[in-house]
């Protein structure tokens, strides 16, 4: 019959040893200036990409709403849309149509002169296949 290794006599403890048996851990020097350098490259990168989304934000001084659109026809679609400017200011808005595939299928540029802080607007796009969409794509200050 088989015995155990504490029947044999053997003293029963851990396998590796204690924490005594092991010698002391050399002291490590310069963890404080890596975690230093470490912060700074992410307060760096945070920053960097907070200019990042800020900047392609774009003018937000011009506000344009889609009102409306009718693409029921092959080779044209309406759009009404809405923009909010400074009055002092004119603006420039790209309209654009797309297919099913969202390829785009018409375009088309609309200047809004100065003189009104609030305008709404229908336009009629020419397009080359049937659209299933119309939207403003931007509008900017000029």
């Amino acid at each position: 019959m088989a015995t155990s290794e504490a029947e044999k006599g053997r003293q029963n403890g851990p396998i590796l040893g204690t924490p005594d048996d092991f010698p002391d851990r050399p002291e490590r020097r310069g963890r404080f200036v890596v975690h230093v350098v470490i912060a700074i490259l992410c307060a760096v990168c945070a920053g960097g990409w907070g200019y990042v989304m800020w900047a392609s934000k774009g003018n937000t001084e011009v506000i344009d709403q889609l009102i409306a659109f009718d693409a029921d026809r092959g080779d044209s679609a309406q759009i009404m849309f809405e923009v909010f400017k400074p009055t002092e200011r004119a603006a420039l808005c790209r309209l654009r149509a797309t297919d099913v595939s969202h390829v785009e299928v018409g375009s088309k540029e609309v200047n809004i002169p100065a003189g009104e802080g609030y305008v709404r607007l229908t336009e009629r796009l020419e397009t080359s296949a049937q659209a299933t969409s119309v939207h403003v794509q931007y509008c900017y200050l000029v």
